[in-house]
């Protein structure tokens, strides 16, 4: 019996721990692979990515990439917001090459265990820009 319950709890910390390391990068900017502009463009017509504005609402109002959710009115309910499939593309952006916001929505995602979350770093002033 002892050696069942033993074998039972370190199974446990086994788990919780392979869990914690599985989500260790989720703060780390370089865990998030960068995505173009023209390769945004394409998940955005083919509608095959969960595009998440990080700007807020003024900023979402007067412009956003085609299908972006605006996270600042999802915050809360953002996990219902995202696929069943943890592999799905997620792409988070916000104000431009220096803002630091879309790591909010990165960072919720990747702990909710996504594994496939890119970072446009143009931001909304990219996307915007003839370039």
């Amino acid at each position: 019996m002892k050696f069942s319950i033993l074998a039972l709890v370190l199974s446990f910390v086994s788990l919780s721990a392979a869990h914690a390391a599985s989500n260790t990068n989720c703060g780390d900017e370089e865990h998030y692979p960068l995505i173009t502009k023209s390769e945004l463009k394409q998940v955005a017509e083919k509608k095959s990515a969960v595009i998440v504005d990080v700007n807020g609402d003024e900023s979402f109002e007067k412009a956003h990439v085609p299908g972006a959710i605006n996270y600042a009115s999802h915050e809360k309910d953002f996990a219902s917001t995202l696929p069943a499939q943890k592999d799905a593309l997620i792409v988070a952006y916000c104000g431009g090459p220096m803002c630091t916001a879309w790591k909010k929505a990165a960072q919720k995602a990747c702990e909710m265990g996504y594994t496939n979350i890119r970072h446009f770093k143009p931001g909304i002033s990219g996307w915007l820009s003839q370039k």
